[in-house]
């Protein structure tokens, strides 16, 4: 485990048009199909909803724990970044999107901010180094795993959500 490593980025090239995906992976109440700990998703305020400022609350599930985190969108541009930062100011995750040969590259990236650190740190104490590795890696496996189901999803019939269980 790379307990030093406060950020990430992978990518993976999808048979989808910019837009499409992107209208994919800013559709929040979409992340339970492909995130390996966020659930389920729900917009705070629907008016605002996709917009940069807009807030959405994320429920999340590992084994033995579950838990809420409202999250602030900080980058919402159709066809190129879609982006927030959990509490506003904890983690940055975000997803970018680049023309590629058959499609469009899809970039997830992650980001523990120093404010993250900070809260860490305080709520936790002698144990935050733990936490924060166990955070990291937990965002270090999930991406893959996201990036691979939302590609299938993306180059499936089930792209507009048609197929959801």
């Amino acid at each position: 485990m790379k307990t030093n490593t406060r950020q990430h980025q992978e990518s993976v090239t999808v048979q989808a048009s910019a837009d499409a995906l992107y209208d994919l992976v800013s559709d929040i109440t979409r992340t339970g199909e492909w995130s390996p700990v966020c659930t389920s998703c729900w917009w705070d305020d629907k008016a605002s909803a996709g917009q940069p400022g807009a807030w959405f609350t994320g429920h999340n599930e590992i084994p033995g724990r579950t838990w809420e985190t409202r999250s602030l969108v900080v980058a919402a541009e159709r066809g190129r970044e879609f982006a927030w930062v959990v509490g506003g100011r904890f983690v940055r995750w975000g997803f970018t999107l680049t023309p590629a040969d058959n499609g469009t590259r899809l970039t997830e990236s992650w980001e523990f901010l120093p404010e993250g650190i900070a809260m860490f740190e305080e709520k936790y104490g002698d144990n935050a180094s733990v936490q924060i590795a166990e955070r990291t890696q937990q965002a270090l496996d999930g991406i893959p795993k996201t990036l691979a189901a939302i590609k299938r999803i993306a180059e499936s019939a089930d792209a507009n959500g048609d197929g959801r269980a």
